[in-house]
């Protein structure tokens, strides 16, 4: 049997008009400069900070998502919730008007939804799969591995992964990272990163010229 290759596509280049793909489906949402969303995104109500960019097949609900941000395919952030205090937990007792049992949704339900939003910060990396639930907070500069299921907010700089996600170890020390923080290279101007675009790749250096 011939063995058939798939070509590769080289993905389309940045510019300053956030980048989406047709399949995405897309309800009330702010995307900032040089963003792009991948296939089969679906995204309600939230914020997408410029440079992010989000993968194949990821869902974000309610959630504001800070610069810079990499999110890899089949991630989940903040996942609808179930109404469990009630007798049933089926749409049939807040998304009504598809059953036409009633002229109106519980739309105090959908508040208390928009109401536990996922805030995620600057220079943040989700690995594939994983699943921010609702109401957490993400520090900048932090990652969360691939499969994690998380929980409880995340520190700064702090790298997390499991089932739930749980604290592996600091991408820096603490004074690094605080200095980072201080720095915020995350709100420079594009004329600024282009000129200082080499010093990411260093720590050290960066904080020597900026810190």
């Amino acid at each position: 049997m011939p063995v058939i290759y798939q070509p590769i596509k080289t993905p389309a280049n940045r510019s300053i008009v956030p980048l989406i793909e047709e399949s995405c489906e897309i309800i009330n949402c702010f995307a900032g400069e040089w963003t792009a969303i991948g296939r089969n995104n679906k995204l309600i109500e939230s914020s997408i900070g410029d440079y992010s960019y989000t993968m194949e097949d990821v869902t974000i609900n309610y959630s504001e998502i800070g610069k810079f941000c990499s999110i890899a395919s089949h991630v989940c952030i903040n996942p609808v919730q179930h109404p469990m205090d009630r007798v049933s937990q089926h749409h049939i007792t807040y998304r009504r008007l598809q059953y036409q049992l009633k002229e109106n949704d519980d739309e105090a339900f959908f508040d208390w939804r928009r109401s536990h939003k996922v805030k995620i910060g600057h220079d943040v990396w989700i690995g594939h799969g994983a699943i921010i639930m609702k109401g957490v907070e993400i520090g900048n500069g932090a990652v969360v591995g691939a499969g994690a299921v998380v929980t409880k907010n995340v520190e700064p700089y702090s790298i997390v992964a499991g089932v739930p996600a749980k604290p592996i170890r600091k991408r820096f020390s603490d004074e690094i990272a605080a200095k980072l923080e201080k720095v915020s290279w995350w709100d420079w101007p594009r004329e600024k990163l282009e000129n200082h675009l080499d010093d990411l790749n260093d720590v050290e250096l960066f904080i020597k010229k900026h810190g």
